[in-house]
């Protein structure tokens, strides 16, 4: 048993996705969301500089007394990765990758849409992934421009940002796709927006969030890693923004229980 609390990490308020099915799933366990904020969004950035960045906020999470880190990042995982696993192998490390494999599986047209960063479409993750479960599969990659943008502004319902989603989500539809898959946590505060844009077509929409909260148990289990059924769980938010940012996160994770 171990009432230490598990570290998320997210360039801003997209792991929060994560955060949710952690918490929904680990109702006794402590989370630290750390939610870099200052330098968000990542998709384009370089990839050392996000592994920097990376770097910086796991040795925070640590510090912290975090006993098992989820980057909840898709563009980080990317990135940084492997050089947070040889980095600090003291503990584990969970990353993220675009659900192709569930998608690739249970396609029934033989056509997926992946919409992600433009950094996570090129990484190494997402293309060995790719290559190991897309044969035979047509797989149209997209990038969500403005989306991350849009769920850091709370702007998820406005027309510019539904325009937006309908830009990128329409010819994935008319390439034939029947599943979208979202590989950023930023994405999933669309959903409501991309299943309005969808409507009465036939096209389901799926992202790794509950993959990853199912990884998360099986290795505190393997590590022997669980809290105690008594232990008062607590929620902690970190930023390298400042309070208002802070807040924002806190208030973001909590927003429509």
């Amino acid at each position: 048993m171990n009432n230490n609390p598990i570290g998320l990490y997210d360039s801003g308020f997209g792991g929060l996705s994560v955060w949710r099915e952690l918490r929904r799933a680990l109702l006794n366990e402590s989370l630290i969301y750390l939610g870099d904020g200052k330098h968000c969004p990542y998709g384009s950035l370089d990839e050392q500089t996000i592994k920097e960045y990376a770097t910086q906020s796991v040795q925070l999470l640590i510090d912290r007394g975090c006993k098992l880190v989820v980057v909840a990042c898709n563009t980080a995982t990317a990135a940084a990765i492997s050089h947070l696993r040889a980095t600090f192998p003291q503990i584990p490390i969970v990353g993220l990758e675009p659900a192709i494999k569930p998608a690739c599986m249970s396609t029934r047209s033989g056509v997926v849409g992946v919409i992600a960063t433009e950094r996570s479409l090129k990484g190494e993750k997402f293309l060995s992934t790719l290559s190991r479960y897309g044969e035979g599969v047509k797989v149209v990659k997209a990038v969500g421009e403005g989306f991350v943008e849009a769920v850091e502004a709370n702007m998820e319902e406005s027309p510019s940002t539904e325009q937006k989603v309908r830009d990128v989500v329409e010819p994935i539809i008319a390439a034939g796709a029947d599943i979208i898959v979202l590989g950023c946590t930023h994405y999933p505060f669309l959903r409501g927006v991309i299943e309005r844009v969808i409507g009465k077509r036939d096209v389901r929409v799926i992202d790794s969030g509950e993959a990853v909260e199912k990884r998360v148990e099986s290795l505190l289990d393997e590590y022997n890693l669980r809290a105690a059924e008594d232990n008062i769980p607590q929620m902690e938010f970190l930023t390298f923004a400042d309070d208002d940012y802070r807040e924002r996160l806190r208030l973001k994770a909590y927003d429509k229980e």
